[in-house]
């Protein structure tokens, strides 16, 4: 038998903030910190399942944004989320709409491009 697939189970983010970004990803998504590794990484744990994340100091030369990845977080209903978080100081971009779901994008304080989608709450059929 072949091995199975390996999860996906952590998303490295390059910071030159990282108490700035750790701090944005606990305000807004509710993640907490599970390791503290001094000035190394910061691990943090999503309380609602699904992948953690790992926050990484970037390099000198790392250019703010640069990284091609996006944090995608399931939410049921994009607009309530986007209202909420805007009354915490977070600000999204347009509401789009695609096959049947929500989306909209975000930046982190490194510039890491972000979304919020209910892609994953989409009604059977409307894929």
């Amino acid at each position: 038998m072949p091995p199975l697939p390996a999860p996906i189970t952590r998303i490295a983010i390059y910071a030159k903030d990282m108490e700035k970004t750790l701090l944005f990803y606990q305000k807004f998504f509710g993640f907490k910190v599970i390791a503290n590794e001094s000035d190394q990484l910061i691990e943090l744990q999503n309380p609602g399942g699904g992948s953690g994340l790992v926050i990484l100091p970037a390099s000198k030369g790392h250019r703010a944004g640069q990284s091609c990845v996006k944090i995608v977080f399931d939410v049921k209903d994009v607009a309530a989320f986007r209202s909420a978080k805007l009354k915490q100081g977070l600000k999204f971009g347009a509401i789009h709409e695609c096959d049947g779901y929500q989306y909209c994008n975000a930046r982190d304080p490194g510039q890491n491009p972000i979304q919020i989608s209910s892609r994953a709450y989409r009604s059977p059929g409307s894929q």
